[in-house]
């Protein structure tokens, strides 16, 4: 794509890729810095791009990945009953999704967004993250089984609260 482009493309692409970044950090502020420096890494290698919204979105995820290397640690727990929802919950249940989201491991976060968020394919999100399509699909069962157990804590959890944490 010429150099041109790059500017057509931005504006075009923006709020979809910026979308992408916040529900990968989390914060506005830190979306547009982790976009901003993702286009900024593009735009050199602009003209040889063939998939110029993928290479970016690689980019937001690895920048990310580095920045918050840490140990995954998770306890996958049976699969919890759907709770019951009330017309006015929409605003609560989306504000504790992100919350829940925000807790886990990056690449699992990367995985969920560019899945159940965009749509993506499982082919499409290995390939976007540079992973096998096994790494998707395992990434996404633990991912939607963390959130479940975080959205709504099990009866261990509740336990463990009531015993003071033992």
């Amino acid at each position: 794509m010429p150099d041109d482009d790059f500017q057509a493309f931005v504006e075009q692409r923006y709020t979809a890729l910026l979308r992408t970044a916040y529900l990968l950090c989390g914060s506005r502020d830190r979306a547009e810095d982790v976009l901003q420096n993702a286009l900024a890494a593009a735009l050199p290698q602009w003209r040889r791009m063939e998939h110029p919204e993928a290479y970016l979105r690689r980019v937001m995820v690895n920048q990310l990945a580095n920045g918050w290397r840490r140990p995954i640690r998770e306890i996958v727990t049976a699969v919890l009953p759907d709770r019951a929802r009330h017309a006015g919950d929409a605003v609560e249940d989306r504000d504790e999704l992100w919350r829940a989201l925000r807790r886990l491991p990056v690449r699992m976060r990367a995985v969920l967004v560019l899945r159940y968020w965009e749509d993506r394919s499982e082919q499409e999100t290995a390939q976007i993250l540079g992973v096998t399509v096994g790494t998707v699909k395992s990434h996404s069962s633990r991912g939607l089984a963390r959130l479940r157990e975080l959205i709504e804590p099990g009866p261990s959890a509740a336990l463990t609260t009531a015993n003071g944490g033992n």
